[in-house]
């Protein structure tokens, strides 16, 4: 039997907030519950869960944010930061190097974005009559960094789990293990430094992280500990405004993120799907059809997805009904196509927030593997992203590395405004999977009429790799019928049952609803340590 788990969805009318730790989602509920806005409640949000989970996010990495306006407008910010200026090919090469190092200093070789994100944010919020002040939205993060959070399980677990990597990583061992060993979950976590870099932010302003006193003291510790990054490439970087992607489905409009991100493999996945014509969740079909369609959105995904200054094709083109019908002709009803193809990593945090108002926010934030490249800037406190890492010392690459490039990025925030009247943020963590368990999601909730909770708790399987690891098999969590799995082996795909249920694999999905008459709904994956929350 099919397992389902207890998760109910959490109903509001004003507003409500998800995230996958809890005292994240106690910084966005208080700020609407004072009268802030979505956006307002996603920063606080933001800013918070950047302390608390440390391992997945933090202010050195990087952003997306899809964001509904009152007037039906959909804006999508892009807050990911390019390449050093001294992150050349021949730099690496110099130091006998065929790959860029996933840890370290030469991994820390991304302009940090994520809080150039956030003050973007902040101006958006004020324009839809947002009030809070930056030192009150950063009031919890803040807190929490000076007086302390407890380490979650999943903290304490990937920490030793890393550990080998990352101990001896500058900054790392201070700033997360206690004498050398790896914190208890739940024994108290402080970082003071991150604590007066939120306060100087705060009281400076956000800009102070590229063009101010902060800046000047990272840049100071990145060279000291030899990482690519400047002042000037810090003073360069801005977060900007672009068109998001988007696809017209019978359930709705379906948005996504375009390159650098993988969110047009998740547009193409759901789009493939809806042209398979599966009339039963849970079925051989329905799990075939969105793993069949994902390996043709990788596929897509693979020779097209860059920095976006340097495509070879336009996204859009793959997106077309004539290009949809097409490809979605090549996948076999009954027949799995041979895999794998190349995997991509990554840990992250999805959070989406909405109000009474219409703005329906659905954002993304992560430093690539876990605890990214492992760099704590020690006048600073701030943890370094690794997002660099996915780039290619090879000339004439898809992704090749070069000065003021944007790497490839699996971080991809989707929005969905649908035909019912129905608006829906949903998200989630996991590198390759990202894509996938949002199809899980939308599919079984949207498609199939599944209860939102369930359709998050429900078993949820994987093809290809997160959180740093190396397979690419087809992974199920345990749960899924017998019948089923012997299904999906029978007609030719390389599974693998994981032993238990609720697998940090999975990753961490959540998803906000604001519903015709401005009702509001939202809930968060028991996979996590956090929830959602309304007013």
């Amino acid at each position: 039997m099919s397992t389902v788990l207890p998760l109910e969805s959490v109903h509001a009318a004003a507003g409500i907030v998800a995230a996958p730790h809890a005292l994240a989602v106690e910084a966005g509920r208080d700020v609407l519950e004072e009268g802030g806005n979505a956006l307002e409640a996603a920063i606080a949000t933001a800013a918070a869960i950047a302390v608390v989970y440390p391992h997945m996010n933090h202010i050195g990495g990087d952003g997306f944010w899809l964001v509904r306006e009152p007037s039906g407008r959909v804006r999508y910010v892009e807050a990911c930061g390019p390449a050093a200026g001294a992150a050349t090919i021949a730099a690496y090469h110099e130091r006998e190097l065929e790959t860029i190092p996933t840890r370290g200093p030469l991994a820390a070789l991304t302009v940090p974005g994520a809080v150039g994100g956030w003050q973007l944010a902040a101006e958006g919020a004020r324009v839809h009559g947002g009030r809070m002040s930056l030192p009150r939205l950063l009031e919890r993060a803040i807190h929490y960094a000076a007086a302390g959070s407890p380490v979650s399980a999943s903290q304490a677990r990937l920490s030793q789990e890393k550990k080998a990597q990352l101990e001896s990583v500058p900054g790392f061992a201070d700033a997360f293990l206690v004498d050398g060993a790896v914190p208890q979950p739940g024994s108290l976590q402080r970082a003071p430094r991150l604590a007066d870099t939120l306060d100087h932010l705060a009281r400076a302003g956000l800009d102070d992280f590229y063009r101010g006193d902060i800046a000047r003291e990272m840049a100071v510790d990145l060279e000291r500990i030899g990482s690519p990054l400047a002042r000037a490439d810090l003073a360069r970087y801005r977060a900007r405004e672009r068109a998001p992607l988007k696809v017209e489905l019978e359930a709705g409009t379906l948005y996504n993120a375009p390159p650098p991100t993988q969110g047009l493999a998740s547009l193409l996945i759901l789009a493939l799907f809806e042209r398979l014509k599966v009339g039963r969740a849970e079925s051989f079909a329905h799990v075939h059809g969105l793993v069949e369609a994902t390996k043709q959105a990788f596929l897509v995904r693979d020779t097209v997805v860059t920095d976006p200054d340097h495509l070879p094709h336009d996204p859009a083109q793959f997106l077309t009904a004539a290009a949809l019908d097409a490809r979605a002709a090549r996948i076999a009803p009954r027949r799995a196509l041979p895999w794998p193809a190349p995997a991509n990593a990554g840990d992250t945090i999805w959070l989406g927030a909405a109000d009474r108002s219409g703005l329906v926010v659905s954002y993304i934030q992560s430093i690539f593997f876990e605890f990214g490249s492992g760099c704590v800037l020690p006048a600073t406190g701030v943890l370094m992203q690794n997002r660099g890492a996915s780039f290619v010392l090879e000339k004439g690459h898809l992704r090749t590395l070069a000065p003021g490039r944007r790497p490839f990025h699996t971080l991809n925030p989707a929005l969905a405004v649908l035909r019912d009247g129905r608006i829906i943020a949903y998200g989630t963590m996991g590198g390759e999977g990202q894509p996938q368990t949002q199809a899980a999601i939308f599919s079984r909730h949207v498609l199939f009429g599944m209860p939102l909770g369930e359709a998050i708790a429900r078993p949820r399987w994987l093809l290809g790799r997160t959180w740093g690891e190396t397979q690419t098999q087809l992974r199920l969590e345990a749960g899924f019928p017998d019948e089923l799995i012997a299904a999906l082996q029978s007609a030719g795909h390389d599974l693998a049952v994981l032993p238990d249920a609720l697998s940090d694999t999975m990753g961490h999905a959540g998803a906000v609803v604001l519903h015709p008459k401005g009702n509001l709904e939202g809930a968060h994956d028991i996979r996590a340590d956090g929830g959602a929350a309304g007013i």
